[in-house]
Parts: C-alpha cells; structure tokens; sequence
C-alpha cells in the first residue's frame, strides 16, 4: 500500500489541484513516457495520472474539479488498483488498453497478430455462446483453444441460462483464460433478438447478477460485465447506476466495461447502433465518481492513443478500442506499449512481425478440418497491416490475387510483398495523432446520481 507523506490544495482558477508526495521507498526506478509515471517498487507498478515538468521520482499530480474534492479518498483507493494483475501463475500489467470483442473479428488469428505488436494490450475473444460450448465439448479447441502467447486474453461469453453459464465457465477453466466477461450490450439481432440475450440483459440486472455469481463460482478467474449505458428508453443514469449496483451486491464482478452509447434494438442495425447513438461518456465518469469500490473501462468512439491516454488521465481504470485497433492495427497498437504502459518498444518491425505471424498461420490451417481455417481465414487480418502507407491498395490486391493458387502463407507473401517497399517494411508505427481532447470539460457534464432503486 502506498503511504502518501502529504496532500495540499491550493486554487488556480476554478480548479482544485491536489498534489501527492510519494516515499522515495515506493520507486526504485522511474520511467518517464508521454503521460504516465510507472514506479517500480519490486512487485508493483503504480501509475500516476498526470503529465510531470518535474524530473523528480517522487512528486505526482492530479486535477480535480472542485465537486471531486470530496472524492479524494476515494481516488486514492483507485490509485493503489493500478498493480501488476495476477491471473493463475501469470503476472500481466493491468488493462489500461484492452481491444474489444468483435464477432467476425477478433479471432484467434487477429489475437495473434495484435500480440506481436503489442505486448501488454488485453485481447477479447469474440463473443461464444454459453451453449455453444456446452454442447460442443467433444470439440472445444476450435472454440476455446489459445496459444500460450496471446496472453491476457479475456473470453467473452452470451446468454442467460444460469446453468449452462456456469458449466461453460467451468469448461472454459481447462484452456487458462485470464478473464471471463459477460456479453450485456450487443444491440445484434444475431444476440439481442434471442430472448434475453445480450443488450437485452440490461433490463433485467438481477438475472444478470445471478448470472455472474454463477460464472464466478464456477470459474478460476475474475469476472466481468460489459454493457452499453442503456438501452431504448431505460436509458437514465439512475437506471444505469441501478444495473451496476445489483449486479455487484449480487456477484463478485468489480469491473465493468461500459459502452458510453445506449443500445436501440428495433430499428438499427449493429453498426448503426455504434454511431447514431450519441456517446454520452459523462456516464461513465459519474460512475467512476458514485462507485469508487469498483473498476471502469470506458468504450465507444475512442479510436487514437491520445484519446486514450486522456481519459485514463481522467480517471478511468481501462479503456476499450474497437474497430480503430483492428483497421489501424500499427497506427495503434504499436504504440500502445510505450505510450499507454510506459515501457520500451518491442522494437520489432512488420518485416519482423509478418516472418512471425507465417510460422503461426501455416501451422494452423486445415487443423480442424479441410479448410477450418483457410488460407484467406488466417491471412484476413493481415489486409490492414499496411493502412494508409505507399503500396497498401496495390497489397490488398496482390493478396485477393494470390488467394486463388497460393497453397501456404509463405508462398502468398513472399508473392505479395513484392509491392510493399523496404523502408514501409522496416519502419517504425507513425508518430501518434494528437487530436481534439475529447473528454475536456466533461466534469460540467456528468449527472448525478439521485437515488437507486432495489
């Protein structure tokens, strides 16, 4: 536990500035990068949110609105979380950056790609039906199965009988996920408009609570819940505060991803349902402020590292890119190590990651049948490597070409390099984007919890 030598207020303005004395005990060592502090007392990381002119290991800053005065304590306490979290044997840095869950998507083999370029990102499976794995135990590896090196890696799982959730958590327990997370916000007709599945699950927090207990009973590893911060008109934040208070008196789950967007299940489609709905990410920092025993990641709309970086200087225990991270998987994951962790680039190029990735790819297709996974399954992640650099159309094409006679990964990309030049080869991931700050002002915006409702 970290013990403070001393906190003071003074008043610049309308802000309040509370500043820490850290004991040069707690830090060893002291890494500066971009936003973050980490300082390395032996077992832990401690993460200091806010961006230093001192070079002195032991004075950190936070900035808080008057209203947050009285939350201090409170922040404190979120403060000593930011640890190096242990799942089983393995020890991993927290989620500050976590890729979404994404059906069709983030597969196995996405999952290893965004590993090689980043170390430290937590990976979500796409989203497995509770009974698809209990009726399919004869043959889980094609659903569960993971290499040992695309840790942490968090299994999503759907659905709302309590039995089946608890026996796919337990058979989930065999493959060594570090995470279970229940599916409470796909507005998809493929999840929501199957009974109370899904999005759909928000309107009933007590089966979701049950839910989670259940899981965790079952299972070798925390729990978690993501949800949207509503759906069609239950869509208030008294409402939203009521799901996450009943499903935390009843389970065990201390961590909750929300998507800061209500969810409309007649009338939209999922992609729809990612855009139209305005983000209200007010909601999420209320609930970060009304709930401060337990762990945010915020989600939606988020899509550079600079945004990210705001809001964990915000706050926020985590957040959640999605799309940004799969259509500009160098533009974003390769600088998430240093600029979200703080630690040192991996220093490997996409020369470097695609020799890595073709020794995975060939090794996996045909393993679960003629073609289960195809040439085209396991290269599909690949299209986006180069986004926006010279030669990316023409790879694209070479690729869509070589699909048709290529009968290995190594002969398809030996085939379509050839377009990509040397220099893009070996480069390293462009300089971050510094864009608007997207959560400025937001303490002006944020609700206020009036009562919960049992």
């Amino acid at each position: 536990m970290i013990r403070f030598l001393s906190v003071f207020q003074r008043c610049e303005g309308m802000m309040n500035i509370v500043w820490y004395r850290l004991p040069v005990s707690v830090s060893s060592t002291c890494y500066c990068r971009t936003s973050y502090r980490i300082y390395d007392g032996g077992k832990s990381y401690y993460f200091v949110p806010h961006r230093f002119a001192s070079s002195t290991p032991v004075l950190g800053c936070h900035f808080f609105p008057t209203k947050f005065i009285s939350a201090t304590t409170a922040w404190l306490s979120r403060l000593r979380k930011f640890k190096v979290r242990a799942s089983g044997s393995r020890q991993y840095l927290p989620p500050l950056f976590s890729v979404a869950p994404m059906m069709d998507w983030t597969d196995n083999h996405y999952r290893t790609l965004a590993r090689l370029i980043s170390h430290h990102a937590w990976l979500y499976t796409e989203m497995v039906v509770a009974e698809t794995i209990v009726h399919q135990q004869h043959n889980l590896d094609k659903f569960l199965e993971i290499p040992e090196m695309q840790h942490p890696v968090v299994l999503q799982i759907g659905g709302s009988n309590l039995s089946n959730l608890a026996k796919a958590a337990e058979l989930a327990n065999a493959y060594g996920y570090d995470e279970i997370n229940l599916n409470c916000g796909c507005p998809s007709e493929r999840v929501a408009g199957h009974g109370c599945f899904g999005a759909q699950l928000m309107l009933n927090p007590k089966l979701v609570g049950e839910a989670m207990a259940s899981i965790s009973a079952n299972s070798d590893v925390p729990v978690s819940v993501k949800c949207r911060i509503g759906v069609d008109d239950h869509d208030t934040y008294d409402k939203l505060c009521t799901f996450i208070d009943t499903v935390a008196s009843l389970s065990p789950t201390r961590h909750f991803i929300v998507h800061a967007r209500k969810a409309l299940l007649k009338g939209l489609s999922p992609a729809e349902n990612r855009t139209i709905p305005p983000l209200k990410y007010e909601y999420v920092f209320s609930l970060i402020h009304d709930f401060p025993h337990l762990d945010f990641t915020i989600n939606g709309g988020i899509t550079t590292v600079h945004q990210v970086n705001s809001a964990l200087q915000k706050g926020v225990y985590g957040v959640m890119m999605g799309r940004a991270a799969y259509n500009t998987p160098w533009a974003t994951l390769g600088h998430v190590d240093t600029a979200v962790y703080g630690v040192p680039s991996p220093g490997i190029s996409r020369r470097q990651i695609l020799q890595q990735y073709q020794k995975y790819a060939d090794s996996v297709i045909g393993k679960y049948g003629t073609n289960k996974p195809s040439i085209r399954n396991v290269v599909k992640p690949l299209l986006h490597l180069f986004h926006s650099e010279p030669g990316a159309g023409v790879w694209k094409r070479r690729m869509d070409a070589a699909f048709r006679h290529c009968t290995s990964v190594q002969s398809l990309l030996d085939e379509a390099l050839e377009v990509i030049p040397d220099y893009v080869l070996d480069a390293s991931p462009p300089s971050p984007i510094s864009d608007d700050e997207p959560f400025a002002g937001i303490e002006m915006l944020m609700p206020q919890l009036q009562v919960i409702s049992s």
